[in-house]
Parts: structure tokens; C-alpha cells; sequence
């Protein structure tokens, strides 16, 4: 099972048999999602003033075609928000039996039944009222960073956006509905903390065991849900800040989850110059810190949003950081072993 890792400077495909770091591909150009399904290998580039591009290989990474990058239609003059109908990156990509998803900045969400060689915006989402008022996190428009497939009923989508809370389908994605409720977002004057609407998530992740269960890594603090994103709890006993923006959970363990907490807010760095993992193995009542074998001096090492991922034992993790340091676990996060110090800056890691 490969490790992939998607950084700043290209894609990297890492032997997880011999944790062995294979060549680039895509050398110099930011690599903003990765996705390893169905036998091929997608990758989203971002390459400025040349666009977002989608290469895809069938080949294991030895040879890429260019596909299809989603588009958005001409904005109406009339349009009420001051969104760009433009696509900005691809944030995140997805998949499910034949079907794509992509998540976006501007905050669209697109599917492909084609294996990307054409996209559809859904149009249910995008065109819902509320959009007009999402906004930007660390972006300068907001966007949509997570998308949960229910592992039984591909038709039952959850997506997290910043900022603009969590949206479910139950159709495939024609029609949706706001499933934020119980977070709260403090940087809002009180009485629209508790909009559904606003909220900043950072990451969200969906328990395939029970897919009823999501956890949340929020702007505000860690939350949990196990009523399918009826109501959402906060987790307040996280340590040892409850700042930070990726989490993974359990494949096989709904009550097991990991975070890389930080810094808020400007600062944005691990707390203490210490890098650690929070781990829970009670469903949120209670979290370990782990740090044996993770720098615990002078690391200023930031872990994004799609910088943690857990292989499906639940038993090998790994963590990619801002400043190009990539750490893998295979013991549940209990220790952790450095392959690079010198990797560009990391947006992503994933296991096939």
C-alpha cells in the first residue's frame, strides 16, 4: 500500500513495504490533492497563472494523462454573492464506485461519473441561498475541504467548508441541508455564534465502521457527533490546545481518533515548539499526547488539513508538515520515526 505525498513542489510516492521515497512526479508544481481509486491515481495541480490542472495515471505513477479540472459556468450579472464563479484549487478529491467528487475553492463541489474527463457542479449546494454568505479561513474565499461518502449509501454526502458549516445530502447531491448544529464559532459577535451557517471547520472525517459518527476539527475546538450530524458535541478534554486542523479516525474503531493540535490563531504552530499527536481512544472523553519520537524543541512544524492520515489497519499513521517533515507511525501513534526532514512543504498525505 503506498503513501502519497503531495506538497509543494510535486507529488511524492513513498514503498510503505520499505518506507522507501520514490522519485517526484510533477517536480516544481504544487500538488494540492491526491486520490488513489478505482486503479488509478488523480492528482490537482495548482499551477497559478496557468490554472489547476488534473493529471490521472493508470500505470502506477509511470506515466500521467491530462483529464478534465472542474469548471465553473459564466456568473449572472445578477448573482448575489461576491464569490468568483472561478475555480481557484481543488481542495480536496474523493471517490466512490465510479463516481468522483472534488471539492473546491470558491466553495463548489463537483462530481464526475466519467473518471474526470468531464465534471458536473452541483448545482443544489451551489445555488442555495446561504452560500452568498460563506467566507474565506485562511483563504480569501471559502471553500470545501471535506467530503464523507457513507460507506453503505454512496448517495448520503457530508461536506465541511470554510466557512460555512457542514452540509448533507441524502440524494446524490441534488438537494441539501445545513448539519452543524451544537458548534459554535467565537470570532462571531454571540448572538450568531451558534449559526450553522458560519462555522469554520477545519476538517471533518466520517467513521467507516459506523458512519453515523464524524469527528470535526473546528477553528473553535474539536467536536463529536454520533447521530449522523444531527447535533454535534465538543470534545473539551483535548490536549494539549484544542486549535488545529487536520484529524483522522479509527478504520475499524469509531471511538478512536488523532489530531495535531496547535497554536491560535495567528501564530499557527505547534504549542511550545513541541510537535505531538492527541489521541482518543474513548470516543472523546479522554486524549493521550503523544510524542516519542516527534521534535520536541524548535519545531515550528504546522500540519494542514490533509497533512495526517491512518492506513486501513488503524495502526499505521503518518503526518507531513509544513516544513517539509514526514513522520509515519505503526503503532497507533504511540511512536513516530522521521523519513524527511527536506521535503517541500507538505499539503497532503494519504494512503492508497
Amino acid at each position: 500500500m503506498p503513501l502519497y505525498v503531495a506538497t509543494r513542489k510535486g507529488l511524492f510516492i513513498i514503498d510503505t513495504a520499505r518506507w522507501a521515497l520514490g522519485r517526484p512526479h510533477f517536480l516544481g508544481d504544487p500538488v494540492t490533492a491526491v486520490l488513489a481509486h478505482d486503479g488509478a491515481i488523480y492528482a490537482a495541480l495548482n499551477l497559478g497563472h496557468f490554472g489547476v490542472k488534473v493529471r490521472r495515471s493508470e500505470d502506477r505513477g509511470e506515466h500521467w494523462q491530462e483529464i478534465a479540472a472542474p469548471a465553473y459556468p459564466a456568473k449572472p450579472d445578477d448573482a448575489a454573492d461576491k464569490t468568483p464563479w472561478k475555480l481557484v484549487q481543488v481542495w480536496t478529491l474523493e471517490g466512490a464506485g465510479e463516481t468522483l467528487w472534488a471539492g473546491t475553492i470558491p466553495g463548489g463541489l463537483f462530481r464526475s461519473g466519467d473518471r474526470g474527463e468531464s465534471w458536473t457542479l452541483m448545482r443544489g449546494l451551489w445555488d442555495r441561498r446561504e452560500r452568498t454568505e460563506w467566507f474565506g479561513g485562511g483563504y480569501d474565499h471559502p471553500g470545501i475541504h471535506s467530503i464523507c461518502i457513507h460507506p453503505r449509501d454512496s448517495r448520503q454526502i457530508s461536506v465541511a467548508v470554510s466557512c460555512g458549516g457542514v452540509w448533507q445530502s441524502a440524494d446524490g447531491g441534488e438537494t441539501w441541508r445545513l448539519a452543524a448544529k451544537g458548534m459554535h464559532a467565537d470570532y462571531f459577535p454571540p448572538e450568531r455564534k451558534e449559526d450553522e451557517n458560519i462555522q469554520d471547520v477545519h476538517r471533518m472525517v466520517q467513521s467507516p465502521s459506523r458512519p453515523d459518527v464524524y469527528y470535526a476539527q473546528h477553528h473553535n475546538g474539536v467536536f463529536r457527533t454520533a447521530d449522523g450530524a444531527a447535533s454535534w458535541q465538543e470534545l473539551t478534554a483535548i490536549a494539549p490546545s484544542k486549535f488545529g486542523f487536520a484529524v483522522a479516525v479509527h478504520p475499524k474503531n469509531p471511538d478512536t481518533a488523532w489530531f495535531v493540535p496547535a497554536d491560535k490563531d495567528e501564530r499557527r504552530l505547534p504549542l511550545d515548539a513541541k510537535l505531538v499527536v492527541a489521541r482518543t481512544c474513548d470516543g472523546g472523553k479522554s486524549f493521550d499526547v503523544l510524542r516519542k519520537g516527534l521534535p520536541q524543541e524548535h519545531a515550528y512544524d504546522l500540519v494542514y488539513r490533509h497533512g495526517l492520515a491512518v492506513d486501513e489497519t488503524g495502526e499505521r499513521l503518518a503526518i507531513g508538515s509544513t516544513t517539509g517533515g514526514l513522520w509515519i507511525s505503526e503503532d497507533a501513534g504511540d511512536s513516530w520515526r522521521c523519513l524527511s526532514a527536506h521535503l517541500p512543504p507538505i499539503y497532503a498525505v494519504r494512503f492508497a
